[in-house]
C-alpha cells in the first residue's frame, strides 16, 4: 500500500474546476542531500499514539478497533506504531505490586478521569504485549520515587517493548493540581529541572539502565519550560540516563486555522531551538503527546475533516523539523473529540495519520518544497539508496460546503519516470465527520465504524509525466500522494 504495489484499478479524473492561482510549481531532486533543501532523517515509524494512563487498558480490552487500527499501519509500513501510556493520570496512578487488576478506581461517570488510581503487575504485562514500542509514563507529581522505582523495575521485567519511562506529565501544572513534589517550595521551571535530573539519576540507576528516561513533557511553550533550558541544568550523570527529549503540543483553533499549512508550519517552528537543543546532545526529540486541542478535543473541531488534514500535514512537517516521532493522544473512551477511534465511529483525523504514514514508509528522509508561507505544501521522502520515493501535495485552501470548491494545480519538475499513480485524500468539505455519515476516503477507501477494517476498492490516478514535468489538481482541503517509483 504505501509503495503502492497493488493493482490500479481505477483511473480517476482530475478535477476540472477552476484553479484558485497560477499554478504552483516544486522542483523535485531525484536524490537526497541536493537541490538545496534542507533534509530530515526519518524514524521507522514516526506517526504514533498516545493513551491516557487510566484507559490505557480498556482501549486494548474493550475497544475492538484498537487491535485493527494499529494493524492497518502495520500492513502499510511493516512496523507497529509506536505507542505511548501516560497523561495528567499517571500522576495521580499508585502501583500495587499485589494488585490483580489492571487498574483500580472509582468514578461517579464512565466518561470522568479519576482522581486517584492504583495499578498492578497486569498493567504493565499488558503493555508488554504489544508488538511495538512502549514508553511508560510513572508518576513524580506524588513524590514517592520508591513507588516508583518498583513500578519502573516490574516494567522492565515485564515489557521487552519498553522503549523509555517518563516521570511526570505536564510538571508546570504540578503546583495548580496540590502535588506534593511541590510542596514546601517555590515550583518553577528551575525546580522542575532539578527535580528531573535528580529523578533521572535515581530511577536510572535503579534500573542501571542507560538512555531509558524521556525528559521534558511540558506542554507550555518553550523557552520557559523546554528542553533547552532543562539540558543547561544536567550534568553527564543525569544525562546519560536520558533517551529522549520530549514536549506536548495541541495547537487549537477553529477547523479552519487548524488546517492552513501556513498557520502548521508556524506553530512547529515553535519548536526548532528546543529541537536543536535536543539534537546538539545527540539524544532524538519527540512530541510525546499531542492533537488538536487540550481536554480531550473541541467538539466542532477535532473530529472533522480538516483536524484530518492537519494530522497529515502536521506530522509531515514535524518529522521535516527533525522531530523524530510523534504521539496522537487519545483520552477517555466515549469522551474523546480527537481519537481516531473509539467503541463505534472512527475518526476522520485517523485519515489524515494514515497518509502521513503511507507518505513516510520506507523513506530515509524527507525535505519540504515549499517555503511555509502559503497554503500549499510539498513533501519529497527518499528512499534508503537515497532516491526520490515519494512527493506530497497538500492544498489547505478551506472550502466548508458552501459555494464553489476552488481548485489549485502543482507541477512537478525533476521527475524520473513516464508516469506516476497517486492517491487522494479527499471528502465533501473541511467540516465532514465520520458520526454525521460523511466520512473522507483515502483512496477511494474508507474505515468501518466499530472495527476499523478497510472497506472499499483501492483507487489510483495515473499522470503522465513529459520531459520530467508533471502536472496535478487539488481541490481545496485535498491531499494526493504521489509514487515516484
Amino acid at each position: 500500500m504505501g509503495n503502492f504495489q497493488a493493482l490500479a484499478l481505477a483511473v480517476a479524473v482530475l478535477s476540472n474546476a477552476p484553479s484558485s492561482t497560477a499554478s504552483v510549481t516544486y522542483a523535485v531532486p531525484k536524490t537526497v542531500n541536493t537541490g538545496g533543501l534542507t533534509y530530515a532523517p526519518v524514524d521507522g515509524a514516526p506517526v504514533g499514539l498516545s493513551f491516557e494512563f487510566f484507559a490505557f487498558p480498556k482501549y486494548f480490552t474493550a475497544v475492538p478497533a484498537t487491535s485493527q487500527c494499529l494493524a492497518n499501519w502495520h500492513s502499510i509500513s511493516g512496523i507497529w506504531p509506536p505507542i505511548r501510556i501516560g497523561g495528567t493520570t499517571q500522576d495521580r496512578a499508585t502501583y500495587d505490586a499485589a494488585s490483580a487488576d489492571y487498574v483500580d478506581y472509582t468514578v461517579a461517570s464512565t466518561t470522568d478521569a479519576p482522581t486517584t488510581l492504583t495499578f498492578g503487575p497486569s498493567f504493565l504485562s499488558l503493555a508488554g504485549g504489544y508488538s511495538g514500542s512502549v514508553v511508560l509514563g510513572l508518576n513524580r507529581g506524588y513524590d514517592n520515587v520508591t513507588n516508583t522505582i518498583a513500578a519502573a523495575k516490574t516494567a522492565v521485567g515485564a515489557m521487552g517493548n519498553l522503549l523509555a519511562i517518563e516521570l511526570g506529565n505536564e510538571p508546570e501544572y504540578f503546583a495548580s493540581a496540590g502535588q506534593a513534589i511541590t510542596s514546601g517550595i517555590s515550583w518553577t521551571p528551575a525546580a522542575d529541572a532539578a527535580s528531573q535530573d535528580n529523578w533521572d539519576i535515581w530511577v536510572g540507576a535503579a534500573l542501571a539502565k542507560k538512555a531509558i528516561i524521556q525528559a521534558g513533557v511540558w506542554l507550555s511553550s518553550p523557552s520557559t519550560w523546554g528542553n533547552a533550558e532543562l539540558i543547561a541544568t544536567e550534568n553527564t550523570t543525569a544525562q546519560q540516563y536520558v533517551g529522549t527529549y520530549c514536549h506536548h503540543n495541541y495547537p487549537g483553533g477553529t477547523v479552519q486555522s487548524l488546517m492552513t499549512h501556513s498557520t502548521i508550519a508556524s506553530n512547529v517552528n515553535t519548536y526548532k531551538s528546543d529541537i536543536a537543543a535536543a539534537l546538539a546532545v545527540g539524544k532524538p526529540y519527540v512530541f510525546g503527546e499531542t492533537n488538536s486541542a487540550t481536554g480531550g478535543g473541541a467538539s466542532g473541531v477535532s473530529p472533522t475533516y480538516g483536524a484530518a488534514l492537519w494530522t497529515m500535514d502536521y506530522s509531515m512537517r514535524a518529522v521535516a523539523n527533525n522531530v523524530s516521532r510523534l504521539y496522537f493522544h487519545h483520552g477517555t473512551v466515549g469522551a474523546c473529540q480527537y481519537c481516531f477511534w473509539g467503541v463505534y465511529d472512527m475518526g476522520a483525523p485517523y485519515y489524515g495519520a494514515t497518509v502521513a504514514t503511507a507518505a513516510l514508509t520506507g523513506a530515509s528522509h524527507v525535505a519540504v518544497l515549499d517555503d511555509g508561507t502559503t497554503d500549499y505544501a510539498g513533501y519529497v521522502t527518499y528512499d534508503a539508496a537515497g532516491n526520490a520515493l515519494r512527493v506530497l501535495l497538500y492544498n489547505s485552501d478551506y472550502f466548508d460546503g458552501t459555494g464553489t470548491r476552488a481548485s489549485q494545480t502543482f507541477t512537478l519538475t525533476g521527475l524520473a519516470a513516464t508516469s506516476v499513480q497517486a492517491k487522494r485524500l479527499t471528502a465533501a468539505n473541511a467540516l465532514s465527520r465520520v458520526d454525521t455519515g460523511s466520512p473522507p476516503t483515502w483512496g477511494g477507501q474508507t474505515y468501518t465504524n466499530g472495527n476499523c477494517v478497510v472497506s472499499g476498492t483501492e483507487t489510483f490516478e495515473t499522470t503522465a509525466v513529459a520531459s520530467g514535468t508533471a502536472t496535478f489538481t487539488l481541490q481545496a482541503a485535498e491531499a494526493l500522494l504521489i509514487d515516484l517509483q
